[in-house]
C-alpha cells in the first residue's frame, strides 16, 4: 500500500475517498454502500428520538466527529452522509462537505444562509446565469446590494470590497463562465478579512477543482461545486456540493437546507461517491485534450481569440494562474474553453467537456 500513501504515511486523496464514510459492517458486509431510499428511520429508544431531534432543532450539541440519529431525509440521510465525508480528502483544507439537487441549490443556500438584510455582496462577473438572478432578482428586492466587478480585474476587486457598506458575503468564480478569467483568490481574501464583521468569502471552483485549485488554501471560506461537471463527468446527473474547513459554515448551510428540502437524493448520492476516486484521473486527461485543441484552434486564421488561461498573455493572468494554480502549464489546464469566431456578432462558443473528452 505504499504506492497509495504520501510521504506522510497518510492516504492519498483518491485512496481515502474509497475508505472513509462507509461502515461495510452497516450493509451486511458490503465492499459498496447500498442505496438507502427510506424517507423515516427508527429510533432504538424514545430517549434516542428525543435526542435526535433535539439535535436536529439546534437545542441540543451534537457529539464533536459524530452524527446525529437520523430522523427525515429531507434532513439527512446515509448516503447522503457516506457522500460528504468522501468529498472532503479530495478538497485540500476541507473538514466538512454538504451536498445539494444542484450547483445553482448550493449557491443559493450559501447566499440565503449568509447574506444579511442591508447588507452587500461584492461578486465576480461573468458567472454562471443563474447567480445574477439569484443577487438581482431574489436578494435586492430583500435590501441586500449587490456590487459587481470584472473577473480577473485584481485592484478594481480590492477597491469593491474595501469601499463595500457591511459587505456580507465575496464571491468569486474563477475562471469564469465563459471568458475562463481568473480571479486573484488569496487578494481577496486578504481584503475581505480587514472588515468587521468579516465577510464570508466563497469560490465557485467548478472549472479547476478539486484537481488543479484549492481556494480554502489561500484564504477562502467556502468552496461551492456545480457537481453536473467534473465531480460527476458524465452528464447524466445534477449535483452541487459546497465545502468547509470551519465545519460550523456547513452545519448552518445543512440548516437551510433542511427549510429549502434540496439535499441531494439517494440514488444520485451513490452514482456521485462512485465516481469521485477518478476525478483527478479524469480531470488530468480531459485537460491534456483540451491543452491540445486550444492550441490547434489557436492557429486557425478563422479564430480570433482562444478563451483558455494557460493561452493568455496578460501578465496579470499569467501571475494569478500560477500563483494559485498547481498544474504545469505546459502539461495540465481546465478542461473548458471558449473561442471567438470573429463574425462580427460577438458569438462566443462553449466547448463541451465531452466533445473535449473525445480528442
Amino acid at each position: 500500500m505504499a504506492h497509495l500513501k504520501d510521504g506522510s504515511g497518510t492516504l492519498r486523496p483518491p485512496t481515502e475517498v474509497l475508505t472513509r464514510g462507509f461502515d461495510p459492517s452497516l450493509s451486511f458486509g458490503s465492499a459498496r454502500p447500498a442505496v438507502f431510499r427510506s424517507s423515516t428511520y427508527v429510533f432504538a429508544s424514545p430517549e434516542a428520538a428525543e435526542r435526535a431531534f433535539s439535535i436536529a432543532g439546534d437545542r441540543l450539541p451534537a457529539e464533536e466527529g459524530k452524527r446525529a440519529d437520523l430522523i427525515y431525509s429531507r434532513i439527512s440521510h446515509p448516503n447522503a452522509e457516506i457522500l460528504e465525508d468522501q468529498m472532503v480528502p479530495l478538497e485540500r483544507g476541507a473538514r466538512d462537505a454538504a451536498v445539494f439537487n444542484s450547483g445553482m441549490a448550493a449557491i443559493m443556500t450559501a447566499f440565503f444562509t449568509f447574506a444579511r438584510p442591508a447588507s452587500s455582496i461584492v461578486y465576480t462577473i461573468p458567472p454562471y446565469g443563474g447567480t445574477v438572478r439569484l443577487v438581482h432578482e431574489f436578494l435586492e428586492p430583500f435590501g441586500v446590494t449587490g456590487i459587481a466587478v470584472a473577473a480577473g480585474d485584481t485592484a478594481g476587486l480590492d477597491d469593491a470590497i474595501r469601499a463595500a457598506r457591511n459587505p456580507s458575503i465575496v464571491f468569486i468564480e474563477t475562471p469564469a463562465n465563459p471568458t475562463m478569467m481568473m480571479t486573484d483568490i488569496r487578494r481577496a481574501a486578504e481584503r475581505a478579512a480587514q472588515h468587521r464583521p468579516k465577510p464570508i468569502v466563497m469560490v465557485d471552483n467548478t472549472f479547476l477543482g478539486p484537481a488543479f485549485q484549492h481556494p480554502l488554501l489561500l484564504g477562502a471560506d467556502l468552496v461551492l461545486y456545480s457537481a453536473t461537471k467534473y465531480l460527476s463527468g458524465f452528464s447524466d446527473m445534477l449535483a452541487g456540493a459546497a465545502l468547509a474547513a470551519d465545519p460550523e459554515i456547513i452545519h448552518q448551510m445543512r440548516s437551510r437546507r433542511v427549510m429549502f428540502g434540496n439535499i441531494l437524493q439517494p440514488d444520485e448520492c451513490w452514482m456521485l461517491d462512485g465516481r469521485l476516486p477518478t476525478v483527478s484521473l479524469r480531470m488530468n486527461r480531459q485537460s491534456k485534450n483540451a491543452q491540445r485543441i486550444a492550441e490547434h484552434l489557436a492557429g486557425k486564421p478563422q479564430i480570433r481569440r482562444i478563451y483558455y488561461p494557460t493561452l493568455f498573455e496578460d501578465d496579470e493572468q499569467i501571475r494569478i494562474r500560477q500563483a494559485q494554480c498547481d498544474y504545469p502549464p505546459s502539461e495540465n489546464d481546465d478542461a473548458l474553453g471558449t473561442f471567438d469566431g470573429g463574425n462580427g456578432e460577438g458569438a462566443n462558443r462553449r466547448r463541451p467537456r465531452a466533445d473535449f473528452g473525445r480528442h
